[in-house]
């Protein structure tokens, strides 16, 4: 007799609004639709449409990519990590909800005329999320990552800065309060990547033989460190420029260590290295603009759109994948939308730097390219960041 093998049917989608049950659901979807959004809001201000807007133009696309985007990916990922440290809860429910309404807030805001209640706005958002996640980290006492709290506040602080420099209180260049932000980003992201890649890639790709060395860890993140001090205190280019070549020799070799040419076949993993490698270059192209070599915005482009949006988007599919009961696999999908964002990064950066004339048809090709990223991010993961868990367990 012939045994005809039964075809299991597949699990039914999971059922149930699962948006406030942890930090990185809301703010990674806002972040993302917003980043998706962003080409949109830059054309209807180029044309004129969002006139009397507190912020317009240039300093409207930097606050927000930083302040807004960033920020927004980064306190996601925080309460979720946090409450892994931890062992105990971040804000969920309606705390939750109430710090998205206050990141959304601060985006509508900021196209208003209303200056000082933007900047208030702005400001309290990281001020809430460190109290949100000093809550947790406090009481599972979990020290190691206190200065993530610090880290939070300081962005506030630079936030503060900036509004308080464009509103006149202050008299000082109003880049300072977003290159302090910046930097500060820039060592979250040397922390995390030195935390998580080796292990990632470890895990991922049997065999890789990626290394940590203390003492070059120390230099890293010092480094980083160092030229955080160096912009606060204005030190001169030179001094600066130094600093920067030692950061990016140093972070260089970090990466070499970690073995990122053995992680083709895993796309989950080579999205990290192709996001880490970003971080180098941009440090090498801050010292050139440091001794005027090259414009800075192609330094600061390098770690926005290259290391931030690449790093920000193989986390934000890593984690929407492992904290929804989903398989840590790639798919097509993912690998596309990983494609756009490095190709918009490279475009950004490398035809400005060898063909200037190019510049504006460069710049535009790349911000639609980078928004086409996050697209797809949003359209693939929305349903599975708003809906419970897909094996039941809770976040």
């Amino acid at each position: 007799m012939t045994t005809i093998p039964l075809r299991m049917a597949p699990p039914p989608p999971a059922r149930g609004f699962g948006l406030w049950r942890l930090g990185f659901r809301p703010f990674y979807l806002l972040a993302a639709g917003f980043a998706a959004l962003s080409i949109a809001f830059w054309a209807l201000q180029y044309a004129g449409l969002l006139g009397g807007a507190y912020l317009a133009g240039p300093l409207w696309h930097a606050h927000e990519m930083l302040f807004g985007f960033t920020l927004a990916v980064v306190v996601g990922f925080l309460f979720t990590a946090g409450r892994n440290w931890s062992g105990r809860p971040t804000p969920t429910g309606a705390a939750l909800a109430a710090l998205a309404a206050l990141w959304v807030a601060g985006r509508v805001l900021v196209l208003t005329p209303w200056g000082l209640a933007a900047a208030v706005v702005n400001v309290a958002f990281p001020l809430l999320a460190a109290f949100g996640l000093g809550q947790a980290l406090v009481a599972g006492r979990n020290r190691r990552n206190y200065f993530f709290i610090a880290v939070l506040l300081a962005l506030a602080g630079a936030q503060a800065l900036f509004h308080a420099t464009l509103l006149g209180v202050l008299d000082l260049p109003l880049r300072a309060g977003v290159q302090l932000g910046l930097d500060l980003v820039l060592f979250v992201m040397a922390v995390v990547a030195g935390r998580v890649l080796p292990m990632f890639t470890n895990n991922g790709v049997p065999g890789a033989g990626a290394t940590r060395q203390p003492r070059l860890e120390q230099l890293a993140l010092g480094s980083v460190l160092a030229l955080l001090a160096a912009d606060a205190a204005g030190l001169p280019g030179v001094a600066t420029a130094a600093v920067a070549v030692l950061a990016a020799l140093a972070h260089g070799a970090r990466l070499a260590l970690w073995r990122p040419q053995r992680t083709r076949g895993n796309a989950l993993v080579w999205i990290l290295h192709a996001a880490y490698a970003w971080i180098p270059l941009h440090l090498l192209l801050r010292a050139g603009a440091e001794l005027g070599w090259l414009p800075a915005s192609l330094a600061a482009h390098a770690l926005t759109a290259g290391a931030i949006g690449a790093l920000t988007l193989g986390m934000m599919t890593r984690t929407a994948r492992g904290h929804t009961g989903r398989p840590l696999r790639a798919d097509r999908w993912d690998v596309a939308a990983y494609g756009l964002v490095l190709a918009a990064a490279a475009l950004r950066v490398f035809v400005p730097l060898v063909a200037p004339a190019l510049t504006l048809p460069a710049i535009v090709a790349s911000g639609a390219l980078w928004s086409a990223a996050f697209v797809v991010y949003a359209w693939r993961y929305a349903p599975s960041l708003w809906r419970v868990r897909a094996d039941g367990q809770p976040g």
